[in-house]
């Protein structure tokens, strides 16, 4: 049997702020969803990148192994769950050496009227020590707009994590005109009262850092001249959600 290969767009050796600690960060090529404000468009493609396997990841790993005693390996995309297999096969590998296992997610791929689908969430669960959930929005129509898709598979899944008690952290970017109204913010609160298996929050600010990378792929930029969202107002939603969360809890 052939050994199974990942599509990988890159590595990042020391990556601080996708998970505890300093990490290996994965990141894997191909994504369903269209992001108006994606600042990753060269991961979109399914077919692109360099094809790795668990032992070439391990290996790199093991070079700066030093550096991650109190980190591990985060996996992410694009939406790396498009490629759940070679995850599972890595992750397994990687709890049987003692290393942390995170996944920064969407959740689209969920499906919850699949069994076999839910089976594969099952098996993926047992190897994974924290699951980044994005939620890009809490607005099923307002969600479409923003990615081309529906949340309904993505709030399944939070909800999933849930009753799984897998430990999750949300993050949630704050995008001028789309994601910044206190009615939206208070929206997720309430969803995250939902669920008592969220350990962290993390609000993060728009950027405009990604236009680049549309201009050299020849892609109009969705968002064009939409300001950086300045950081005292992901502070301010922050604040914002956590109250809401906490009046939810307590009523």
């Amino acid at each position: 049997m052939a050994e199974l290969k990942a599509r990988v767009h890159s590595l990042e050796s020391f990556g601080t702020v996708d998970g505890p600690g300093v990490r290996m960060v994965v990141f894997l090529q191909g994504c369903p969803m269209r992001c108006l404000y994606c600042h990753n468009p060269d991961t979109w493609e399914v077919n692109a990148g360099t094809e790795m396997t668990v032992d070439d990841i391990l290996a790199q790993y093991d070079r700066n192994v030093s550096f991650y005693k109190r980190g591990g390996i985060t996996v992410t995309g694009g939406e790396p769950l498009l490629q759940m297999d070679f995850i599972m096969a890595l992750f397994k590998r990687a709890k049987q050496e003692g290393i942390h296992t995170c996944v920064d997610t969407s959740g689209i791929t969920f499906r919850p009227d699949n069994p076999e689908v839910v089976a594969r969430f099952d098996a993926l669960c047992e190897v994974t020590d924290l699951f980044l959930l994005d939620i890009k929005h809490v607005d099923p129509e307002k969600h479409r707009e923003l990615t081309g898709h529906s949340n309904e598979n993505i709030l399944a899944f939070a909800h999933y994590l849930a009753q799984k008690n897998q430990a999750i952290w949300v993050r949630h970017v704050v995008v001028p005109g789309i994601t910044d109204s206190e009615q939206e913010w208070t929206a997720l609160g309430r969803l995250m009262a939902e669920l008592p298996n969220v350990k962290a929050l993390e609000v993060l600010p728009y950027h405009t850092m990604g236009v680049v990378k549309y201009e050299k792929l020849g892609i109009p930029y969705p968002l064009k001249g939409v300001p950086a969202m300045d950081k005292k107002t992901a502070v301010h939603a922050r604040e914002v959600i956590m109250a809401a969360r906490d009046e939810a809890l307590h009523h």
